[in-house]
């Protein structure tokens, strides 16, 4: 059985781990990331060309099921993957991390409306955790941000006001806390990823009484099979190959 995992997160890693010794698994790779974590079994990385291009390749390689792990928060090629998937008959489930509790958070579905939200409450240090396709909204702010990303980032895509902090998680709840203190931190503003690589920034906020500003993930495809652990998707991978069988 020829699986694809659409990969880019902890659990695509792990699925990928798990089902290598027993499946043909393929995990395909954005290629954002220069150092990209490798999973087990065999590894594409780039784009297919969207929804047609991603259709050839699952029937050039003759694909028997695809499991969507990417990052919540990459809705395009899920889009993608479901219609192709639903066009050619192709057995496909989403795995998805549950998000996290948005507790006292102000919910916003966008980046530009996170701006707003900052703007609105008067937030002059800003901590900013939501990725770099958010950081163009912040642009012209006149509020002081700490931005961690991944990758490096040009002058270009940043606030003029800022501090750049290249660093990976997964972090813990002492760091979080020293570092929210030591740039003087008054509001958080984060992608409602999930997961606990990089929940620590959360119980820090809250520990510090700082409000945190959470966008909310877009939605999923209807009609698309979901889980949200990797046993799910292992037994969900398992039992079409049994039916296979």
């Amino acid at each position: 059985m020829k699986i694809l995992i659409l990969g880019g997160s902890a659990e695509a890693r792990e699925l990928a781990e798990r089902l290598a010794p027993r499946f043909d698994v393929t995990t395909s790779l954005a290629g954002r990331v220069r150092n990209p974590a490798v999973p087990a079994g065999a590894v594409r990385i780039g784009g297919f060309g969207g929804e047609i291009g991603l259709r050839k390749w699952l029937l050039d390689n003759n694909i028997d099921a695809v499991v969507d792990a990417t990052h919540p928060f990459a809705a395009t090629i899920t889009e993608n993957a479901a219609a192709a998937c639903d066009r050619l008959g192709i057995p496909h489930l989403i795995l998805r991390r549950p998000p996290w509790p948005a507790g006292d958070a102000t919910v916003v579905s966008s980046a530009a409306e996170a701006k707003d939200a900052v703007v609105a409450q008067g937030f002059s240090r800003v901590f900013l955790t939501s990725g770099r396709s958010s950081i163009g909204a912040f642009l012209f702010s006149d509020a002081w941000f700490l931005i961690r990303v991944v990758e490096p980032m040009s002058a270009d895509e940043l606030p003029e006001r800022h501090h750049l902090l290249l660093s990976r998680g997964p972090y813990t709840l002492g760091e979080e806390t020293e570092l929210m203190r030591q740039y003087e931190i008054e509001v958080l503003v984060t992608k409602n990823s999930g997961g606990s690589m990089t929940s620590a920034k959360l119980e820090a906020a809250a520990a510090l009484g700082i409000p945190v500003v959470m966008i909310d993930r877009p939605a999923l495809p209807e009609n698309v099979s979901t889980v949200s652990t990797v046993d799910e998707a292992q037994q969900w991978v398992t039992e079409r190959d049994t039916a296979e069988a």
